[in-house]
């Protein structure tokens, strides 16, 4: 079981891991050993998780996730298997406790009346002081 929350945790047998080819460093190493891993997560079908869990998910999880609620995690940052695994499950498990976090409801609120009065003042100050700049022509009759 992978710990994700207190209250959650993913079974091993839900994430599914393929090794490939990476590219970037590596020297000869890079084109002889498969180093890079995907790790795929069928979010869609995963009993631990609840609908709304989902929902925030596939929102976070953007163009990562497929049509057919499937998340897909590329991770070739280092040069050992053993270093992208660790990283790719990490990421993995960092996407699903964001979305284990429920947003706080925006209520909309009013402004104060004095808020609204030193709004006011603020612009009232502002246009005397660009008024104090126009240069007035002398008048003569």
């Amino acid at each position: 079981m992978i710990r994700v929350t207190s209250r959650l945790a993913l079974d091993e047998s839900e994430i599914e891991e393929s090794f490939v080819r990476a590219s970037g460093p590596g020297g000869q190493n890079v084109n002889k050993v498969s180093t890079a891993v995907e790790l795929r997560f069928d979010a869609a079908g995963s009993p631990n998780l609840t609908e709304a869990v989902r929902a925030r998910l596939r929102v976070l999880a953007g163009r990562r996730m497929t049509r057919d609620g499937v998340i897909v995690i590329d991770a070739q940052r280092f040069r050992t298997r053993e270093l992208n695994r660790a990283d790719a499950l990490e990421r993995l498990v960092d996407l699903i406790r964001a979305a284990t976090v429920v947003p706080k409801v925006r209520r909309p609120t009013r402004p104060t009346l004095a808020s609204k009065e030193r709004r006011l003042e603020g612009k009232e100050r502002r246009s005397r002081v660009k008024g104090l700049r126009q240069s007035k022509p002398d008048r003569h009759d």
